[in-house]
């Protein structure tokens, strides 16, 4: 392998464990590191894609056996989400314009969780959650369904924050309904793709190296999105991730 996989591989492991511990799978970063690194335009929306179902499949496995799956919330915005995640792969894509407010809003959003962090455990215990309807589930999963697609990432950096700002959830919670919505959207987008003739004629050779790397990434992640990191400090590695995925947005 060349210097340029190796440190991508590394790249891709401590984004899937960053991003998986607050139930993504990574595109955003994967995408942000590919770039960086002057990888194929038409390659990196579907690499990033394949490695986001591989995290989101760990992901989704672990966080069900943790039992912090709420399918009753899940199933409504998996179904608004994954026709439109869909068509929106099938789009060109969006303009700067539209990125950069969509950069100013995860930003918004990562300032906030990071500033409530540190009183996150009491109110969290002390604030009632709001049932999320089937309809509101649809809509919400819609609408981030067709960003998701449009962006290559599984949306997930945009439905957790609203889960928590909603009060639908909590941080955890959030955590296994995105893993499993992002999981979804990465295979309705993947396979979007395909059906246009778009994927890569190639694959690049570092691949499995780099599915190796997500596959820990995600283990490790995981382990600590289920139990292992106190709710401040998974809110503050969920404030970091979105400030990634602003930046990958921003500066695309």
């Amino acid at each position: 392998m060349s210097r340029v996989e190796i440190a991508l591989a590394v790249l891709f492991l401590v984004t899937a464990a960053l991003y998986a511990a607050v139930g993504h799978a990574g595109a955003s970063g994967y995408i942000a590191a590919m770039a960086l690194f002057g990888i194929a335009p038409e390659t990196i929306k579907p690499t990033a894609l394949a490695l986001n179902i591989l995290v989101g499949s760990i992901g989704c496995f672990r966080f069900a056996r943790a039992r912090l799956i709420p399918w009753r919330d899940v199933w409504p915005l998996v179904l608004g989400g994954m026709p439109l995640a869909w068509f929106g792969a099938s789009l060109p894509i969006a303009p700067h314009v539209y990125k950069q407010l969509l950069a100013a809003l995860l930003v918004w959003a990562a300032i906030e969780l990071a500033r409530t962090a540190s009183r996150t455990g009491f109110a969290e215990s002390s604030t009632p959650l709001r049932p999320l309807h089937w309809m509101l589930g649809l809509l919400i999963g819609a609408a981030i369904g067709i960003v998701a697609g449009l962006t290559g990432t599984g949306g997930a950096i945009f439905l957790t924050p609203l889960l928590l700002f909603g009060r639908f959830a909590t941080t955890r919670i959030a955590a296994g309904t995105s893993v499993v919505f992002v999981l979804a959207n990465s295979l309705a987008g993947l396979g979007s793709i395909a059906w246009q003739g778009a994927l890569p004629a190639t694959w690049p050779q570092a691949m499995p190296i780099w599915a190796a790397a997500v596959a820990v990434g995600a283990l490790i992640g995981t382990a600590l999105g289920r139990g292992g990191l106190g709710t401040p400090n998974l809110r503050r590695v969920l404030a970091l991730v979105l400030l990634v995925a602003a930046g990958k947005l921003a500066f695309a």
